[in-house]
Parts: structure tokens; sequence; C-alpha cells
């Protein structure tokens, strides 16, 4: 799709934003680490912080301005486990099954283990930086977001608002969306996005059109992200699953991929939910500072 035909055609986008954001919400990775594409909000010191940024339109070619991911992260005898899971693209995944087993086996430490295996939720889109106060250079360019689900519910919610006196709104439109506030505080050692918020719709760059075709223009594929290419296959995430548990009999050697090398330090504690009454793979609010251990482990591989 064109610059042209996107602004021809932006009269429908939300009505098919919502229903693909009615998908995701009924039914319920890649690591951006050391990937200059991607833009990553500075919190202070005291795990504060603040920018504005506004998510852009899906990418030439493209059908929705985001993808969803999930992963699953974790540690066991034989060392971390860090990939992405198979059911993203729809797949049967290995750690999904086995979490299944350990739910229904009708034991406390089952449900426990399953809980610390659970899949983690992202999504990615395409966003411009409007301002960023802790590295300035960012402003004015393009970039991959990578947000959990706290973020994704503020753009559920602009698209879907609950009470009759508000407008809904497309975040990802160029004209019609509005620049996102980002507020990051931090609380009981979690990042908290709540005070967050949309400011009041207004077109990107004053909706000049030669600036907006030079931000589309500038956008990265989503899809990609969804490629067989970026996904192990079941038999390998299968033998890597055994490695990691210590199911395979013999010591696993020591391998970068697997992050042995990484200090022994526990991940940072999740609040565990009610426990769900289905056994299927159960998503987690990742919003916080367990996806950045992540992360600064998978930097180290």
């Amino acid at each position: 799709m064109s610059f042209a035909s996107l602004k021809k055609s932006r009269g429908n986008s939300l009505s098919r934003l919502v229903q693909e954001s009615n998908k995701l919400t009924s039914g319920s990775q890649q690591s951006s680490g050391g990937d200059d594409r991607f833009w990553k909000p500075e919190v202070d010191k005291s795990g504060n912080g603040y920018a504005v940024i506004r998510f852009l339109p899906e990418p030439n070619g493209e059908d929705l301005p985001f993808v969803r991911i999930f992963d699953h992260g974790f540690q066991g005898p034989g060392g971390w486990y860090i990939e992405n899971s198979l059911t993203t693209i729809g797949e049967k995944d290995p750690v999904g099954e086995y979490n299944s087993e350990l739910w229904n086996n009708g034991t406390d430490a089952g449900k426990e283990q399953a809980r610390k295996q659970k899949r983690r939720l992202s999504y990615y889109s395409n966003i411009y930086v409007v301002k960023d106060p802790a590295n300035p250079a960012n402003e004015g360019k393009v970039f991959l977001f990578k947000y959990g689900k706290k973020i994704w519910d503020k753009l559920n919610e602009a698209m879907n608002p609950a009470f009759e006196d508000e407008d809904p709104i497309n975040p990802f439109d160029f004209w019609g969306g509005a620049d996102f506030k980002l507020k990051i505080r931090n609380l009981d050692g979690y990042r908290n996005y709540d005070k967050s918020e949309f400011d009041t719709p207004a077109a990107l760059l004053n909706g000049d059109d030669d600036d907006l075709e030079k931000v589309y223009n500038s956008m990265y594929s989503l899809a990609d992200f969804l490629d067989r290419k970026h996904f192990k296959s079941y038999d390998e995430l299968k033998a890597k699953l055994d490695r990691v548990l210590g199911r395979t009999g013999a010591a696993p050697a020591a391998r970068a991929e697997d992050y042995d090398a990484a200090p022994v330090a526990k991940a940072p504690e999740m609040k565990s939910a009610p426990a769900p009454k289905v056994s299927d793979e159960v998503s987690f609010d990742d919003d916080d500072d367990s996806l950045s251990f992540f992360e600064k482990l998978a930097e180290e591989d």
C-alpha cells in the first residue's frame, strides 16, 4: 500500500483494528536486545521515566500496525530456556504441552512450576519518537517498540472506550491518532504504566504529507517477526527443554544459547494470578522488570 492509498483508506482502519483487537482480547520472541531498530524508554535512579511517542500505521504491504509474540524465559538445572513460543504462529509448543501436564497433575508444586514457565506476551509496533528527555537524539526518528499487555490495554481502551461520552480513536493513525505520553513509575520493584495516557487527537507533524510520507517510508516490517525462520522446530525446542530441565540424563555442555554462563540469579519473582480454570497456556503481564531481566540475559549472548 502506498502512502496515498493509506491516506485514502484511513476511514476503514479503526473498525478493522477494533475487530482485530477484540479477537486478541477475547482469546485472552524475538529479543530486542542489541537491535538498534528498537527504542526503549529509560528510567532514572528512582525507576521513573517519561517520553512521548506516536504509534504508527501498518507498514507498506502489511495488514496490521502490530504483531503479538509469545515467548518463554525461565531457568532450570541445565541452564536458561529463552525461546519464542510456537503458539505465536498457531503451532503446538513443547513448553505449553508440558505446562498443561504440570497443571493437571493435581499438585501445588506442579502448578507453581507451570506458573514459572508460562509464556510471556509482547507486542511490536512502529513508533515515532516525539520527545525523549533521556536521549534527545532519538526524537524525530522511527523505531520499533516492544511493549506488554499494560500498554496494549491503553491502546485497546482508546479504540474501544468504555463510556458513551468518549469518542473512539485509531491510535495508529497519522491524522486522527494521538501522541502517547509514556509515564513509568517504580511500584514495589516493578515498572508501572498506569499513569500513561493519550493526548488530544491531532495529526502527526501537522499533517504535512511530505513529512508523513518520509515517516511512512522509514517504518520497519512487522510481519517479518512472524516468519517461520524466527522459530525453532518443535523437536529442537523439545530437545532444549529437556536439556534445561535436566531430563536427558547427562549434564549439558556449556552453551552460550542456553545462557549457562550467566550469573546464577533468580529472576524477579512474579506475582501469581488467581489459578486459571483451564489447562491451556496462560499469558501474564510482562510489563515489569522481569522483561528487562530476560532481555539483559539475551544481550549477553
